[in-house]
């Protein structure tokens, strides 16, 4: 049974709230076309997924201390998903679900990806609301990622409750999705990759109109770049590396980036520390390579 969540928990510096799945990896020459067909994998795996799991990692990594608030349900796969993250000395705060979030990822080698959802978290409770509320307030920064109790937290901030800076995660925004905008609004800073735009520069500006101070955008093997609301511009290249596998890429280039912002480094550091983070996640089959004992027990 995963750990109950406590209220008397030590403030951690990053409060981390979002998605810990287990997941399914089928690597595929090509994605499947929409007809009917048979197509035979070239490998596949179970490990552990989730965009706020993969940040806690590699926070951890870097040694910032970070906690994880997630919806985990009391089965099988709920413990591997603790297990995997505690074998990565990260502090899980599990908050009761009827169920723990599993995914299928149809994968290429060129790191296109297609995500099914084979069950996702229950509703979150209030209580367990006030909670991580709570947690994130005590903390230096709270990320926030894309899911439904993410997106009632950020209600409640926009509906004027007090707390830490949210840093969130859009991924591939276009500028429009409606259930991105409250994220938008309420966050301080805000990461994105490109995949839904052509013009990644007015992405981020328009982001940076509605209240962010610091918008970040990845470009895959293209670097990444940011823009503040000062006005000021920073990219940097990709950082070479042999890629095993692309999932939690971007996740770890944001802890890599978010621990050099709490160090002090301007903005071209921060992009520099995330795109050399990323790398740890490229050049494993897992999140971060520290889940693998616990992964294949």
């Amino acid at each position: 049974m995963p750990p109950a969540p406590s209220s008397q928990t030590a403030a951690a510096r990053v409060a981390v709230c979002g998605p810990a799945s287990w997941n399914h990896l089928i690597l595929l020459d090509r994605l499947p076309e929409p007809v009917p067909h048979m197509q035979f994998a070239l490998g596949d795996q179970h490990t552990l997924g989730g965009t706020s799991a993969g940040k806690v990692l590699h926070l951890a990594d870097q040694g910032v201390e970070a906690t994880l608030h997630a919806l985990v349900g009391d089965d099988e796969d709920g413990r591997r998903v603790v297990a995997a993250l505690t074998a990565g000395n990260v502090p899980v705060e599990a908050y009761a679900s009827l169920r723990t979030e599993r995914h299928a990822n149809l994968m290429t080698p060129a790191g296109e990806r297609v995500s099914l959802y084979l069950s996702t978290p229950s509703a979150p409770t209030a209580p367990d609301l006030d909670l991580i509320e709570a947690a994130l307030g005590e903390a230096e920064v709270a990320v926030v990622d894309l899911s439904e109790t993410g997106a009632a937290l950020v209600q409640r901030r926009l509906a004027g409750a007090e707390g830490a800076p949210i840093w969130t995660d859009l991924h591939d925004y276009d500028g429009a999705s409606s259930f991105h905008e409250p994220f938008v609004r309420a966050a301080d800073v805000v990461f994105m990759n490109d995949d839904g735009t052509d013009d990644p520069w007015a992405l981020m500006q328009s982001c940076l109109d509605r209240g962010p101070r610091l918008a970040v955008c990845t470009r895959g093997a293209a670097g990444a770049i940011a823009l503040a609301a000062t006005g000021e511009r920073a990219q940097v290249p990709a950082v070479p590396v042999e890629v095993v596998d692309t999932n939690g890429a971007g996740d770890a280039f944001f802890a890599g980036f978010l621990a050099a912002s709490l160090a002090g480094e301007d903005l071209t550091g921060c992009l520099t520390a995330g795109a050399r983070q990323a790398t740890v996640a490229l050049a494993s089959d897992h999140l971060h390579p520290a889940v693998a004992p616990a992964v294949l027990r």
